[in-house]
């Protein structure tokens, strides 16, 4: 049985690492960690998790051994971590990190996209990018992982079966929406309900650091906006690009299926007519599917590549999961069977 450390375990992504891990049959949760909460019950700050444990929340400087170690702190912190106490690293064979904190490899881009997150440098290419669609084989030996971001996830995603295949024209502009939780468990005053409730605010007209990740990723030029909308969870990106020449719905379709018609948790959903023809996150809430899809103009140019996941699911704690079950050898569904919910 394998044994798992949780930093950060009172935050939105902390507990849901500590759901996915207390039901996943391959491990056992030996602490979670939190810096404010240490000394309460993990069940009074999560209670979805009443009956599930009966865990008291540790300080987050006192990290045990174990065999994996869990890094959902908020940015900054796992670099901080790392950076001040080097031996934290050694303290788990395998560490997976749920932060921006390692996702560029390009020091100058961190820099100009997390300016307040100074990390070791000798580590900065030492993690794997926690993406199993396109990463599996690094990550059947990585004991560096650096989960991506839930927006940059999606878009990548969308993004990537025609990037590859060069087909795109390098500019492509992404429009992503996303729920509050992705703000985190602490709120400032714009996430207050009386703020939120009932806005759709754009809250990053342009260079959103996601948009980062999704051109180290894909090669393209992605400019991104991110609105925040009245969903609890969920994201949904719209990539707005062109394609060099006039395609055909069903190309578009083959290089789609062709891409990820075996992936456990990626599905094709671009249908002509239907309630959910095209991927939608209410669906997905819960599960750790991401459903792609795409629409296209008349002339076969202009392309709306659509990506769908659950942000604290897919887009953070889920994809960890599914990356440790690759690392393991294990079937990568283990701990992660829930197929969301409808209505």
């Amino acid at each position: 049985m394998l044994t798992a450390v949780v930093v950060g375990a009172a935050g939105y992504v902390g507990g849901e690492v500590l759901r996915l891990l207390l039901g996943h049959p391959n491990v056992t949760v030996r602490a979670a960690l939190s810096r404010t909460f240490a000394g309460h019950r993990v069940d009074g700050v999560h209670p979805n998790l009443r009956g599930a444990t009966n865990l008291i929340f540790a300080p987050s400087d006192d990290i045990p051994a174990s065999d994996v170690l869990f890094l959902a702190t908020e940015h900054g912190r796992s670099a901080e971590l790392l950076s001040r106490s080097p031996h934290i690293a050694q303290s788990a064979a395998i560490v997976i990190d749920l932060s921006a904190d390692f996702r560029l490899t390009d020091e100058a881009l961190h820099q100009g996209y997390y300016p307040k997150a100074q990390r070791p440098l000798e580590w900065a290419t030492t993690f794997v990018p926690g993406w199993p669609e396109r990463h599996r084989e690094a990550l059947r030996t990585a004991n560096r992982i650096s989960v991506p971001g839930c927006m940059a996830m999606a878009g990548m995603l969308a993004l990537h079966p025609l990037a590859a295949a060069d087909i795109l024209e390098p500019d492509v502009i992404v429009d992503a929406k996303t729920g509050s939780s992705g703000s985190g468990a602490t709120a400032l005053e714009q996430n207050l309900h009386a703020e939120r409730s009932g806005a759709m605010r754009v809250f990053a007209p342009h260079g959103h650091r996601h948009e980062a990740e999704m051109a180290q990723s894909t090669g393209l030029r992605v400019h991104m906006t991110a609105t925040g909308v009245e969903a609890v969870r969920g994201v949904q990106v719209l990539c707005h690009a062109r394609s060099r020449e006039p395609i055909e719905a069903r190309t578009l379709y083959r290089i789609y299926r062709e891409a990820y018609g075996n992936e456990p948790f990626v599905r094709v959903v671009a249908q002509r007519q239907g309630r959910y023809r095209l991927p939608e996150p209410k669906i997905l809430l819960g599960s750790n599917y991401c459903d792609v899809g795409f629409a296209l103009d008349p002339e076969g140019h202009r392309l709306t590549l659509i990506a769908a996941l659950d942000n604290l699911m897919k887009g953070g704690a889920g994809n960890g999961i599914q990356c440790l079950n690759v690392r393991m050898g294990w079937s990568e569904r283990l701990g992660l069977e829930f197929q969301g919910l409808h209505p």
